[in-house]
């Protein structure tokens, strides 16, 4: 017999209705803050980078493609947090990273372009990507993730940096995030960026675990990653 609350349909649909309003007010409140998003202030980024790509070197303002509005999501990949092997991606950013393909056609359609960054070798990621069937665009530089707070040199892990907006003391090599960017009359501006459980919006797998009967049925593992495989390994020993 379950242990949870049972009761009539009635019962459930009162108490649904009620839940139905705080779930409206939630909505309202996500509004507000992506609007609060896009009033940010927008800063010119400056600096030149270099990313190895499928199709050849490019610029920042080049990984656009033609569009006013791209996304870089700040994929680890070789050392790293929770990450031992340099031929792999982080299990966890391999979880995010899943939710991409589908979406890209959407964001395209919509001025925005999606791209990963990694500190590569681009030819390691290539064989990484094709492991996973990913087909969304996956560049290399040795600085960006560097600059826009997702790796951290080897004094910043021995002294200290910030990451996700405060300090941290030991901060691993690398950890995950996403920056977003405006391109307007030939300038790249940098408008927004996300880290640690700020990447939780780039996971549709979650939404469905909020609904489902158990949700994300977490807190009895140790970490709330524990139950987390690249999607070629569940059910492996």
């Amino acid at each position: 017999m379950t242990a949870h609350k049972t009761g009539t349909h009635e019962e459930w649909l009162e108490a649904r209705k009620e839940l139905l309003e705080a779930e409206k007010q939630y909505m309202r409140e996500g509004d507000e803050l992506a609007r609060r998003r896009q009033e940010l202030p927008w800063v010119p980024v400056e600096k030149e980078y270099a990313f190895d790509t499928d199709d050849g070197p490019k610029t920042l303002a080049e990984l656009f493609d033609g569009r006013s509005q791209l996304l870089v999501y700040h994929l680890m990949f070789g050392t790293g947090f929770r990450v031992t092997d340099e031929t792999e991606a982080c299990t966890g950013c391999s979880f995010v990273a899943d939710h991409f393909d589908a979406s890209v056609p959407h964001l395209n359609g919509h001025d925005v372009t999606l791209v990963a960054a990694s500190l590569g070798p681009l030819e390691l990621q290539q064989a990484y990507k094709k492991r996973m069937g990913w087909r969304f665009p996956w560049v290399s530089s040795p600085e960006f993730n560097y600059d826009f707070g997702a790796a951290f040199t080897p004094e910043q892990q021995q002294n200290g940096a910030e990451y996700n907006f405060r300090r941290v003391d030991h901060p691993s090599s690398q950890r995950e995030g996403v920056s977003a960017f405006a391109l307007e009359d030939g300038t790249v501006y940098h408008t927004y960026s996300a880290y640690s459980r700020g990447v939780e919006m780039l996971m549709g797998t979650y939404r469905y675990l909020d609904i489902a009967p158990l949700g994300r049925n977490e807190d009895s593992l140790p970490h709330p990653a524990a139950w987390w495989y690249r999607h070629d390994e569940y059910g492996s020993d």
